[in-house]
């Protein structure tokens, strides 16, 4: 009787299981391919940087928000540091929002989606302790400024944006500033780009109510992610995410956020 039980409990189990990789298996499906906008190539040992034309005003307006809002609140990856000071932050802005792209806070950048605060972007780059030879996936393109500071740390960026307006100003104002090792994809980043995985850094720019399980399958082993985490923009986490080489996952809440949220197809 025991094992009659047993049979009976494990058939059920099997076809739970069964049920449930269908039902993933038609989600994943219903998904929308993603569509290229920006087609990058993976830079060698990130040695095509583009050459960007500014003034001083802006070289100085830079070099005072990382002295300020980055270092001085405990950043201290040199090469974090140097990036911040050269991208130019005005160029991801709305013109209303020039007079304002230094200042230590998100600005709003249409479609309810902001650029995050510089700090920030910062902090979430430096956690992921990037190596030239990278290849990174970000979920939310947003302006493109954070992929613009990827791209400049980073072997390769794959970056993808649900909002297709924001993605193909993106692209096109990524292409236009030089960058060559970001592919700009419109679609839904909850799934990731798994053709193009595994990746040694992930970055997600928008609060998700749960990690995706789709990106954690597509962090190499020995990578990272960071993701701000929760239900409302009161109750958010950032949290990162260490997958070791044995695949096995460890989790640190870092620091209270707050995030726009993670969009989703419906």
């Amino acid at each position: 009787m025991i094992a009659i039980r047993s049979n009976r409990r494990a058939a059920i189990a099997y076809l739970l299981a069964l049920t449930f990789a269908g039902a993933l298996a038609s989600q994943v499906s219903a998904v929308s391919p993603a569509e290229v906008l920006l087609q990058g190539e993976a830079s060698q040992k990130n040695t095509r940087r583009p050459v960007l034309d500014e003034d001083r005003r802006s070289r100085d307006d830079r070099a005072a928000m990382v002295r300020t809002q980055i270092a001085s609140r405990g950043v201290r990856n040199e090469a974090v540091l140097a990036t911040m000071g050269r991208v130019p932050r005005h160029e991801f802005v709305p013109t209303d929002q020039l007079r304002a792209a230094y200042e230590d806070g998100p600005l709003p950048i249409g479609h309810g989606q902001t650029i995050s605060q510089p700090y920030i972007v910062a902090y979430m780059t430096e956690i992921l302790r990037l190596e030239p030879g990278d290849r990174v996936l970000e979920i939310g393109t947003g302006s493109g400024y954070q992929a613009a500071i990827l791209a400049e740390l980073t072997k390769e960026v794959v970056s993808i944006e649900i909002i297709k307006p924001l993605a193909q100003a993106a692209a096109k104002r990524l292409e236009g500033l030089g960058y060559r090792n970001v592919t700009v994809l419109h679609g839904d980043g909850y799934f990731g780009m798994e053709s193009a995985a595994p990746y040694d850094a992930i970055v997600v720019t928008a609060a998700a109510t749960h990690v995706p399980p789709p990106l954690v399958a597509q962090l190499k082993p020995g990578g990272r992610m960071a993701i701000p985490v929760g239900e409302t923009a009161w109750t958010q986490n950032l949290l990162l995410i260490e997958k070791d080489k044995d695949s096995k996952l460890t989790t640190r809440n870092l620091i209270p956020v707050r995030f726009v949220p993670l969009t989703r197809e419906r």
